[in-house]
């Protein structure tokens, strides 16, 4: 490894996930010697189990309360602690690490990740809700602790590799890009009829069922657009997204003189991880090399806003501030549920989180209810899954009249 500056010890939140998974697969390629601090997985007991016997860290947590008996039969005569719970899953984000990798899926990420930043740990964030929904705390907790985020998004991880912090105020736009998901080009009449298994065939990565839909409605490019403005003080306006099919260049950064940066790569989400485990230095494994002279033309489209509304739905929430980025992600969270649970049609998704936020409006439930932000965020979170529970309610009731 050289002279290279790399964390030794490290904790993994959400180590069963795909994130989690290619974090672990990265470091074992590029023969890194680490001592692991904890591995938290939800539900998936037996690749927990195996993973802590072959990383051997301190403590293995399950969020799932019921498999923690399995945990322990698996884990019996290792000496790894095990625990299970969200309140497990917190203190064991609160280990003594210096890297810890946030890939917890869904609004329960969010209490984990502070609760590394507030160690003074890097944080590699591949959890978009902690951002969403607290972003600036965030960021905040982890500067007054002496640590940082570094995103493992592919697109704001390109966009931190090239936006030069020296010229940052030179900036005119951020541009992220997207593949457009599965149904690109699609008739809204197909889309209507789209099917869950349809939905998270995603036509690059293979993820987690509700990102791979969040992909399907572009609700993820909502999701990042929002984490960007915070991430890079840009304000929404001067945040594009543009469709990129092949996801070859990751993001680029426009600035003032005409130039534009972009960060090319496989659509990998391994180099991302790589990057925010090593900056500023860069960490060397067999990483797959880009050969541009093997491809085919890069094509570029703008979105479609009529047929994907959830990317202009959260550019509405993150201009309207408060608490709506924080209701829309819950309002998502139940309508993605409900769709994969076959409750709802593929386009109810975004109706259903466009009329929750519009209802919680009207009632007055998108200002800030509480001075703690995480605090504000639970009490948001709480009230945007009711409200949308009552939309999915009402929609079915229609469907079946």
């Amino acid at each position: 490894m050289g002279t290279l500056n790399l964390p030794r010890k490290i904790s993994v939140l959400g180590s069963t996930g795909s994130v989690g998974v290619s974090t672990l697969d990265v470091l074992t390629q590029a023969k890194v010697e680490v001592e692991v601090a904890a591995l938290t997985a939800g539900r998936n007991v037996d690749r927990l189990a195996e993973q802590a016997l072959r990383w051997r860290p301190r403590i293995a947590v399950i969020g799932d309360e019921a498999a923690l008996p399995k945990l322990r039969a698996l884990l019996a005569g290792s000496g790894i602690e095990t625990a299970a719970g969200a309140q497990a899953t917190v203190e064991a984000a609160s280990e003594d690490a210096q890297w810890v990798m946030s890939a917890i899926v869904g609004f329960a990420g969010l209490a984990p990740t502070l609760a590394a930043a507030r160690t003074g740990a890097i944080v590699a964030l591949a959890n978009k809700e902690s951002l969403v929904c607290a972003g600036p705390e965030l960021l905040r907790t982890a500067r007054r602790a002496g640590g940082m985020v570094i995103p493992v998004d592919s697109e704001h991880s390109a966009i931190f590799q090239v936006l030069e912090v020296q010229n940052a105020a030179q900036v005119l736009r951020l541009i992220l890009t997207s593949s457009g998901g599965p149904f690109r080009g699609v008739a809204g009449e197909a889309m209507a009829r789209a099917t869950p298994e349809q939905a998270i065939a995603h036509p690059n990565f293979s993820m987690g069922a509700k990102i791979s839909v969040d992909s399907a409605t572009m609700m993820n490019k909502g999701l990042e657009v929002i984490e960007a403005s915070y991430l890079f003080a840009m304000p929404a306006e001067r945040i594009d997204v543009l469709i990129h099919p092949q996801q070859i260049i990751h993001s680029l950064v426009e600035y003032a003189d005409g130039s534009t940066l972009a960060q090319l790569g496989a659509p990998d989400m391994r180099p991302p991880i790589a990057c925010a485990f090593a900056w500023p230095d860069r960490l060397p494994w067999p990483a797959q090399k880009l050969d541009l002279t093997r491809m085919g033309p890069l094509t570029f489209e703008n979105p479609d806003l009529i047929r994907f509304p959830a990317l202009r739905i959260a550019k509405s929430a993150l201009a309207a501030g408060g608490a709506a980025p924080t209701a829309m992600n819950a309002a998502d969270e139940v309508a993605v549920a409900a769709f994969l649970n076959r409750r709802i049609g593929f386009l109810d998704i975004a109706a259903t989180v466009e009329e929750t936020l519009s209802r919680m409006d009207h009632q007055n439930q998108l200002t800030l209810p509480h001075n703690d932000p995480v605090e504000a965020a639970r009490i948001t979170d709480a009230s945007a899954r009711r409200v949308a529970d009552d939309v999915v309610r009402g929609l079915m009731v229609a469907a079946d009249a």
